[in-house]
């Protein structure tokens, strides 16, 4: 697999011309009914017969990206949780490929993958549920100097969700 390199910040401002989601348009307050209806759209894709299958070498299988799916909610919880507590954390990089070497995203049960992405995409929904006005301008910066706000990085946590139900035809 090549790396994913690209920064893919930019999404929090204008639609996305791969998947089309505008996140831009999107309130907070919207986030945890939509992380929510995005699981029943996983659960469709996991129990799928081609699960497993990756349609290309380089490209990862439906039970991959789903996998991925649910570290990418357990990475957002950590980081707004951090976000609405402390001062402006920085966080340490995640490499989405190095999780997916370790956590041998290719031979998890499809099952386990599915309920733990609900749980996972839950918590974030309840995080996102509890935040409050005053609250969404706080901050946070990536190891590669990104900041977000509350706000944005909900936004940009969305866009991923969702771009990734477009990489599985879903």
């Amino acid at each position: 697999m090549t790396p994913d390199t690209k920064d893919w910040t930019w999404v929090v401002e204008r639609a996305c011309p791969d998947c089309g989601f505008d996140a831009a348009a999107l309130a907070v307050a919207d986030l945890p009914e939509l992380l929510r209806a995005t699981t029943l759209r996983w659960s469709t894709v996991l129990r799928g017969d081609d699960v497993r299958r990756r349609p290309a070498a380089d490209v990862w299988s439906p039970l991959e990206y789903a996998a991925h799916v649910r570290d990418v909610h357990r990475i957002f919880a950590e980081r707004v949780s951090s976000m609405l507590r402390d001062e402006a954390p920085t966080f340490a990089n995640w490499d989405q490929d190095v999780a997916a070497i370790e956590g041998d995203y290719a031979r998890q049960d499809p099952v386990d993958v599915e309920v733990a992405l609900i749980e996972a995409a839950g918590e974030c929904a309840g995080i996102y549920a509890g935040v409050r006005i005053g609250q969404l301008q706080r901050t946070g910066l990536r190891s590669n100097g990104s900041a977000f706000t509350v706000e944005t990085i909900g936004r940009y946590h969305l866009h991923d969700v969702v771009h990734h139900l477009g990489d599985v035809g879903a």
